[in-house]
């Protein structure tokens, strides 16, 4: 869908990223304009802006407990905004959660497989919810399945993968239906180096031959640095800086983007903002809504 840009959004973004050039229209799949999200007292994302350009592959950076996941399950209408508004491929997902949901594909930081159904039962189950063809489903599954490397475990339960297995399960399910955007929350976490550049060169091609668009958090700051056009660091809530990785280290004068993260988030240890028992009601509000 062709999204014209608010003056005031684009002055924001100019004076943000300097190599930002407009040409009047541009094909936005993911528009944020002042999202907010409070549970009672506790803001998690404080009144953030930003937009994600077909084709384009975005990372949302953060210490633990920014508002990273928080923000993913809003754009994915898993969490529903107290303001703000959200557009994805131009669906609002509070009011068209349907035709939102039929847009992403989605790896949770979460585990999210069935555990009593095999690898390839849990693809087809996927692939069923989207209304893939069959045969286009079949040749699909057995496709992403070679590719991470579980083909031959394919009628294994998957309780008895192991973690990293699981992952490689969860990465090439999002992938069944074709997105038009990807959405993944730490989608590497506790992948080797080797599996971890097989899934990104995997997911880089995707980008380059279908266009796919692709939104990606990640502990791994020298992925980003790899793999990604644009970059939004957000911190307690807020986003607190915008740019292609170059940007941010020409702006903090660094030689690495993980010594720009630093720079603008600081060195000290964090912990979540938030003690055991609210994140436990923080996770029952989520999955209420």
């Amino acid at each position: 869908m062709i999204l014209t840009i608010p003056k005031k959004c684009l002055n924001f973004y100019r004076k943000k990223s300097p190599s930002w050039r407009f040409f009047g229209k541009i094909n936005i799949m993911i528009k944020v304009e002042n999202l907010t999200k409070k549970f009672g007292d506790f803001t998690a994302v404080d009144n953030v802006s930003f937009f994600v350009n077909k084709g384009e592959i975005f990372a949302f950076l953060g210490p633990n407990g920014a508002g990273k996941t928080t923000t993913i399950r809003m754009l994915t209408t898993l969490l529903k905004p107290t303001s703000g508004q959200v557009l994805i491929n131009g669906s609002d997902p509070v009011r068209e959660k349907n035709d939102v949901r039929r847009s992403f594909g989605i790896v949770f930081q979460d585990p999210s497989l069935d555990d009593e159904l095999t690898a390839q039962e849990n693809m087809e189950f996927h692939g069923v919810l989207y209304n893939v063809p069959k045969d286009i489903r079949r040749k699909r599954i057995e496709e992403l399945l070679k590719f991470v490397e579980l083909w031959d475990r394919k009628s294994d339960l998957v309780k008895n993968f192991s973690g990293g297995m699981k992952r490689r399960l969860e990465v090439a399910r999002g992938l069944v239906h074709h997105p038009k955007i990807l959405f993944l929350d730490e989608p590497t976490l506790g992948l080797d180096p080797q599996t971890r550049s097989h899934i990104w060169s995997y997911i880089k091609n995707l980008n380059k031959e279908e266009g796919m668009t692709v939104f990606f958090t990640t502990h791994y700051i020298e992925e980003a640095d790899k793999v990604t056009q644009k970059i939004a660091i957000i911190d307690h809530g807020k986003i607190i800086v915008q740019g292609t990785p170059e940007e941010l280290k020409q702006q903090t004068k660094t030689t690495s983007l993980e010594e720009a993260f630093l720079t603008f988030t600081g060195k000290n240890i964090r912990e979540e903002e938030v003690n055991p028992a609210e994140r436990m009601r923080i996770r029952r509000r989520i999955f209420r809504h």
